[in-house]
């Protein structure tokens, strides 16, 4: 089991929010019934960017025969890499920063 934490929508507020998730059934959202939950019982809401993300996860995992879990796993671990990337590539210098330094 997996647990992770999104920002959801409490009225005007929005705050972090654990969730869990395993295999889910086949035709469900990973998070429909925490996300059911929330909203029933805190009032909350999940992004629907998050649960339409969490759909299309789940349609590649039955798609390619892999587990969820891992599926999530590896997902995840690509974002964070790609964005240590994006980061580290934002910091560096450009050519035309370079450039600059010398006239």
């Amino acid at each position: 089991m997996i647990t992770f934490v999104i920002q959801c929508q409490f009225g005007t507020v929005h705050a972090p929010f654990t969730f869990h998730i395993g295999e889910p059934a086949i035709g469900t959202n990973p998070i429909e019934q925490q996300s059911a939950w929330l909203q029933r019982v805190r009032g909350g809401s999940v992004p629907i960017e998050v649960m339409d993300a969490f759909e299309t996860l789940l349609t590649s995992a039955l798609e390619n025969n892999v587990s969820f879990e891992e599926l999530y796993t590896y997902a995840m671990e690509e974002a964070t890499s790609d964005s240590e990337a994006a980061d580290e590539n934002d910091a560096a210098p450009t050519e035309t920063d370079n450039n600059s330094a010398d006239t």
